[in-house]
């Protein structure tokens, strides 16, 4: 099971000692995936824990708070248990903050994974910086690596498809929407994670029930609508149509993920669900009226049937 830390004041003695590497790892994607395996490998032969060290909010976020112009992959719940699925014994999670942004790298090391960690071995991608306006580089860590008694290594480049595999290659992929080069670069089909809340009911009254989802995110990588399975609502996953937008047509103005389920009828609110999506219908769009929205829902979810079969 993974052990989740926030703040290095939970650290305790036996979550010291292990193999350390540390990122936003913002989708898990293949890349992170490879980084986590050999991490875990070298634990493992260690007889150590295998630790992850991230962020929240992510850096950009705390730089960009009044302009966040890229999109989150994946909201914390998300990224913490596709990290747990890798295997790893520990997520660090420090709250990035003033005190942080201003820690330059030197002290980042000592305070971080010297004192607090101990971490006796390092490992990091190629492109890795850190500490105070990014200034601490490779070549850097492993100079404090000797003064502080750690060993360093670097993981070389992932690709997939003759590309490097990156948090910015998978989102241009998923706002094309182009499931193929999705599933490269993850591993895995793109999800979202959920509470179902109540609402409006406006979907219940134009005949298209819907279970709606707060994306605890500033902004998404997808927006439009889609056809998905639904997992966590029955024993098996569960077809749908889903809407991801603001619902201009109703003047909505905060980002929620909306989903039909096909031919369901069973109360779902409170549940934790995970959305699958298969593949993109259409971008969503303000309509003139209400009556020209509900029929091309109608559409959508006709499509949705056909995609699946499910007639």
């Amino acid at each position: 099971m993974t052990i989740l830390i926030r703040g290095l004041h939970n650290i305790t003695p036996q979550c010291q000692g292990g193999v350390v590497t540390i990122g936003n790892f913002d989708g898990v994607h293949q890349g992170h995936q490879r980084l986590l395996a050999r991490l875990l490998a070298i634990a493992r032969a260690r007889h150590v824990p295998a630790t992850v060290i991230t962020f929240d909010p992510q850096p950009m976020e705390f730089f960009h708070q009044s302009q966040v112009t890229v999109p989150r992959l994946t909201n914390f719940r998300e990224k913490f248990q596709h990290l747990a699925a890798c295997g790893v014994d520990q997520v660090v999670v420090l709250h990035f903050n003033d005190y942080l942004a201003r820690l330059n790298a030197q002290d980042f090391v000592r305070e971080v994974l010297y004192e607090r960690l101990h971490v006796k071995h390092i490992l990091v991608g190629d492109d890795f910086r850190f500490g105070y306006q990014r200034l601490g580089n490779i070549g850097l860590l492993q100079e404090l690596g000797g003064r502080f008694q750690f060993t360093c290594e670097v993981m070389p480049t992932q690709c997939a498809q003759g590309e490097r595999i990156s948090s910015t290659q998978l989102r241009q992929a998923l706002t094309k929407f182009n499931p193929e080069r999705i599933r490269a670069l993850l591993g895995y089909p793109y999800t979202m994670i959920g509470r179902v809340m109540p609402g409006a009911q406006r979907g219940r009254q134009w005949g298209f029930p819907t279970a709606n989802i707060y994306l605890r995110r500033l902004l998404t990588p997808v927006l439009g609508v889609y056809v998905v399975w639904v997992h966590g609502v029955a024993e098996q996953a569960w077809p749908g149509v889903a809407n991801v937008g603001v619902r201009p047509t109703i003047d909505g103005t905060r980002c929620l993920l909306e989903v039909h389920l096909l031919d369901f009828n069973k109360d779902i609110y409170r549940r934790y669900v995970e959305v699958e999506f298969c593949d993109k219908l259409r971008d969503e769009q303000r309509f003139a009226n209400i009556e020209l929205l509900r029929t091309q829902i109608a559409e959508d979810v006709q499509q949705a049937r056909s995609y699946f079969n499910y007639d």
